[in-house]
């Protein structure tokens, strides 16, 4: 948390319109760090994380990029291969979300994008936490209608996840994405609400 700065923690399982929101809070000119961008940067070709990843494994990396999919596969066959990826990879995820605080430590509100926020303890790194929600045929319905995904891929996904009715448990704010204007009116309302 950064001092004089509202830290506000999003998330949502797959298919919420978490992405969607978080565009929402740029076109407000709310500065957004997303996880899952960071992530996709350290493991491109030159990416911070490459370097050690090949030192665990030259099989991580190929045409100087993380090969996901082997890694995928080396760690279904090895659990033990994720934690060593994760001792690598965190550190540097931690070290892009902080500089993005103290790089707008000035703003009055910025929004941290973490799909996996309560499943990593995120929530003890940001003021408050804002889940995005939708009923649960609207999510299979959104997920599936990609034409990038399996059912089978899709629960496999839901099951690792914390289950959206103990999110919005756990949630400072929900905002439920069923149509685009009512989401962004309340984007928009929360923006008014929390000073930015």
């Amino acid at each position: 948390m950064t001092k004089g700065c509202f830290v506000l923690g999003l998330t949502g399982s797959i298919g919420m319109g978490k992405s969607t929101t978080a565009q929402m809070f740029r076109d407000l000119g709310v500065p957004v760090w997303d996880a899952d961008k960071t992530v996709a940067d350290l493991y491109a070709e030159g990416g911070a994380a490459i370097p050690a990843l090949k030192m665990l494994n030259e099989d991580y990396v190929s045409g100087g990029a993380a090969d996901r999919d082997r890694m995928k596969r080396i760690i279904s066959a090895n659990p033990e291969a994720l934690k060593e990826i994760e001792a690598v990879v965190h550190p540097l995820v931690r070290d892009s979300r902080q500089a993005f605080l103290i790089d707008h430590a000035d703003s009055p509100l910025v929004v941290l994008d973490i799909p996996l926020l309560f499943e990593t303890s995120g929530q003890d790194h940001v003021d408050a936490v804002l889940v995005v929600s939708a009923p649960s045929d609207v999510q299979r319905e959104r997920v599936l209608g990609r034409g990038t995904m399996s059912p089978e891929v899709f629960e496999a996904i839901l099951a690792k996840q914390l289950p959206d009715d103990q999110k919005r448990a756990r949630a400072d704010y929900i905002i439920e994405t069923r149509t685009l204007e009512a989401t962004k009116a309340d984007v928009t309302s929360l923006v008014e609400e929390l000073g930015a």
